[in-house]
């Protein structure tokens, strides 16, 4: 990008660009996907957003740095936690998502499919 890192609006909205895994773009490169961000009425940059997949590794990804540690090497009731956090980020509306995210922590389909099904039940009672 070759607007100036140090705008003021580029400060504000950076960290939110990153944690979505996005991308800050000059706005005259920006396409009709992507989202051109204006201050005081000069176009100042625009916000390429990520496809659903890469969100999902960028999301998972996330969530190893948070805990610290690959994700598969997190206890049952923590693998459990991130299945319930990932499914209210829409994580498994993502084509292959479950494989994604069993891939990630170790585990097969069906086991996240347990998980998934263990809340909804626990919800509904």
């Amino acid at each position: 990008m070759t607007e100036p890192a140090d705008h003021p609006l580029v400060t504000a909205v950076k960290p939110l660009v990153d944690a979505m895994g996005a991308e800050l773009l000059d706005p005259g490169q920006a396409t009709t996907e992507d989202v051109v961000l204006a201050w005081e009425g000069v176009d100042v940059m625009a916000v390429r957003l990520p496809q659903l997949s890469e969100s999902l590794d960028h999301i998972l990804a996330a969530m190893e740095r948070r805990h610290g540690m690959p994700l598969a090497e997190l206890d049952r009731k923590a693998k459990q936690g991130v299945v319930r956090t990932l499914e209210a980020r829409g994580a498994f509306s993502v084509r292959h998502g479950v494989e994604t995210v069993a891939g990630a922590l170790g585990v097969s389909r069906f086991t996240v499919y347990n998980y998934l099904n263990r809340d909804n039940n626990t919800k509904s009672e």
